[in-house]
């Protein structure tokens, strides 16, 4: 059950070696709460991670990216959508 005053974000994340997909997403699950994962390819055999997480309405949404973008085998983290629940 969520509270009123989370909001779900879906983010895609580059990542540096994909073979190390499971070990970065354990990293950013130690900072927020994962709710789905996948991969999306983007093409010429480039893929990204996407995953959607939950967290609350009044966090530093910015200092979240920031923060997941500096884990080691992730080369960029963008934020694609914030929705409240």
């Amino acid at each position: 059950m969520y509270m009123a005053n989370e909001v779900a974000v879906s983010m895609k994340i580059f990542l540096e070696d994909m073979a190390k997909m499971d070990e970065t997403v354990a990293e950013i699950g130690k900072m927020v709460k994962i709710t789905n994962t996948k991969t999306e390819e983007i093409g010429f055999g480039i893929k990204a991670l996407k995953i959607v997480f939950m967290m609350g309405d009044g966090e530093g949404i910015n200092e979240i990216e920031e923060k997941i973008a500096a884990i080691p085998n992730v080369s960029q983290a963008q934020i694609e959508e914030v929705g409240r629940l």
